[in-house]
């Protein structure tokens, strides 16, 4: 279970950095490429010891790396422009309800059996996160609820291709590699954007932004690689890790949304908190 707290505790991390980026002004695009370096980094420079030559026998994985960077780096820019128009209590409620899409197909997928309890704390988990959702959605801009969708949309992908990833096509080749190139991959794909941006005179570089970017590497990495960490260790189904996760993330995010940046806070808020931590306890007593 430490794996699964820590995973939340930096996917919370990230939405916080975010916000953070707003008040300092740091130019998102150039901070989110660093990242996705400086994640890659952190997982070889860690895990590189890893590597199992038997990994280049099945190259299946690769493929699962390059449409995961795509996702990263489209999910992250959007989140991170989100998370500043629309809140982050908000944009982090967008991204975990897609946990219900993903629930779904592993369900389906991998033919998980369901009792009361879980099927109780999926529910509930569903009703917290749809409460703090429509409540957070009459704050948001008109010409940013779109990102919303699209985080719900994309990120539900994004948990499912890691999960069947880690559960079918990995083998031998680590989670922390895995993870690692793909943030790589990701980082490539964002350089190439900004180097264009810089020849066309778009962009200009900012040396806090680097530095930010450095910073946010940091949870982003371990975010990922903790969490499929958590889908090998815990004991739980695939589906109650992501459930724990996800609700786990909209808690933190949304205490520390209305604590310290001051995010309005209303009854519908209140109420999904309390059946987002009663999904917890219904979901951790269901395995």
């Amino acid at each position: 279970m430490i794996a699964l707290v820590l995973s939340i505790l930096c996917s919370t991390a990230i939405f916080v950095l975010f916000k953070l980026f707003e008040k300092h002004r740091i130019n998102i695009f150039q901070a989110i490429v660093v990242n996705y370096f400086t994640a890659f980094g952190i997982g070889i420079f860690f895990f590189a010891s890893d590597w199992e030559p038997a990994a280049m026998q099945s190259t299946k994985w690769i493929y699962f790396v390059f449409v995961s960077s795509l996702l990263f780096i489209g999910l992250f820019l959007i989140m991170g422009i989100s998370s500043q128009k629309n809140g982050v209590a908000s944009t982090s409620v967008a991204v975990k309800m897609s946990m219900a899409f993903s629930m779904i197909l592993m369900i389906v997928s991998y033919g998980e059996a369901l009792n009361f309890l879980k099927i109780v704390g999926i529910l509930l988990a569903l009703l917290g996160v749809m409460l703090v959702s429509f409540s957070g959605a009459k704050n948001s801009k008109r010409n940013s609820a779109w990102m919303l969708l699209f985080l719900f949309v994309g990120s539900g992908m994004l948990d499912f291709v890691l999960n069947y990833a880690q559960k079918n096509v990995l083998g031998v080749l680590s989670p922390a590699l895995f993870s690692a190139f793909g943030l790589g991959c990701a980082g490539l794909i964002g350089l190439i954007i900004l180097l264009y941006q810089l020849v066309q005179k778009r962009q200009q570089i900012h040396y806090k932004s680097i530095l930010a970017g450095i910073v946010l590497g940091i949870p982003n990495f371990f975010s990922i690689y903790l969490l499929l960490l958590s889908y090998k260790t815990t004991g739980l189904n695939d589906s109650s890790v992501l459930a724990l996760t996800n609700v786990g993330v909209v808690v933190c995010s949304a205490l520390i949304g209305f604590s310290f940046f001051k995010e309005s806070r209303s009854t519908l808020k209140i109420l999904g908190l309390f059946a987002s931590l009663s999904a917890i306890v219904s979901l951790y007593f269901a395995n």
